[in-house]
């Protein structure tokens, strides 16, 4: 017998699965991408409007594993997904609430919501398990994207550009790089949601697979991983932030300390006043060359973060306003 997946107390009403308020941790404080910190430093989210070093957006995809998991099973593990718009940044400190709404009988196809105390919502999407029935929350947004036009950060990035394969791997006490700087134990000391399914390495009844998996929030590292050793061309020095995010388990659950390669391709590419954004589709492949997880990924990349935006804009675009 496996053991109990998530002890998380979990409210049932007639039409939702609600989880309990949780306070996630900020682990990105020390992140650098191209030599210079990220939104999560405090003083680089601050000179750009923002209060303080955010919280990662799926790190709050973990509220959600004991909503899926209640309202699917295991097949959650192997095949669920979760397709999310982020609409507001979390600090560290602020406390937030997973709502799953039960599908309609016959589908498994649902819409979640992440909020905070005072109401404000943090995200809004699907979850969902198995083959697709319906279009998820991204796939839907993708059709509805307002174009990218007269790029300045972007404008070498084009659609269709596809990275080489990369081997990739998540040892439990491996630091993840510069974008991650920190392992999977560090982050399981504070997960929100803990499970024996994510620390029973070598302990057969620990989960039905016999193996540590790897917390959906996590995919997200393992699957960024080594980004920057194959990057878009895009402009920079330049802050972007996740605006949208979806995960696809296709042939899960993806283990801890197994080989896997990433292939990421451009699928879009949209703008808004603030910022300029790539999609981007990556492929997960286990040892038999078979799709084993996706992630769709938009880069939201600040405008006001790029110093010479205005200046290059002038000079390729004239005064034409923007």
């Amino acid at each position: 017998m496996t053991a109990q997946v998530f002890d998380t107390e979990i409210t049932e009403t007639d039409g939702a699965l609600i989880g309990p308020w949780r306070q996630p941790r900020q682990m990105l404080q020390s992140q650098t991408y191209d030599a210079h910190a990220s939104i999560h430093d405090d003083a680089t989210a601050q000179k750009l409007g923002f209060k303080g070093g955010t919280i990662e957006g799926p790190t709050h995809f973990s509220q959600f594993a004991p909503l899926g998991a209640r309202l699917w099973g295991q097949v959650w593990f192997e095949s669920g997904c979760l397709s999310a718009h982020y609409r507001s940044v979390c600090y560290e400190g602020e406390a937030v609430q997973a709502i799953l709404s039960k599908p309609l009988p016959g589908t498994s196809h649902c819409q979640i919501q992440m909020v905070k105390r005072d109401g404000t919502e943090v995200l809004r999407g699907t979850a969902s398990v198995g083959e697709p029935q319906a279009a998820t929350a991204l796939e839907a947004r993708l059709g509805e994207l307002k174009p990218l036009t007269d790029p300045v950060i972007l404008r070498d990035v084009k659609v269709a550009q596809t990275s080489r394969r990369q081997a990739v791997r998540m040892a439990f006490d491996q630091i993840m790089g510069e974008l991650y700087p920190f392992s999977l134990r560090q982050k399981l000391a504070v997960i929100t949601e803990t499970s024996p399914y994510y620390s029973g390495a070598g302990n057969p009844s620990a989960n039905p697979w016999g193996r540590a998996i790897i917390p959906m929030e996590m995919l997200s590292v393992l699957f960024q991983y080594r980004s920057k050793d194959d990057p878009l061309p895009a402009k920079g020095p330049a802050v972007g932030l996740f605006a949208d995010q979806e995960i696809r388990l296709v042939r899960g659950p993806l283990f801890v300390d197994e080989d896997y390669e990433v292939e990421r391709e451009v699928v879009a590419l949209s703008g808004s006043r603030r910022t300029e954004s790539a999609w981007v589709k990556t492929r997960v492949f286990d040892k038999t060359n078979s799709v084993v997880a996706t992630m769709l990924l938009n880069m939201a990349t600040l405008k006001d973060s790029y110093a010479p935006y205005e200046e290059e804009y002038r000079r390729l675009y004239g005064d034409t306003a923007r």
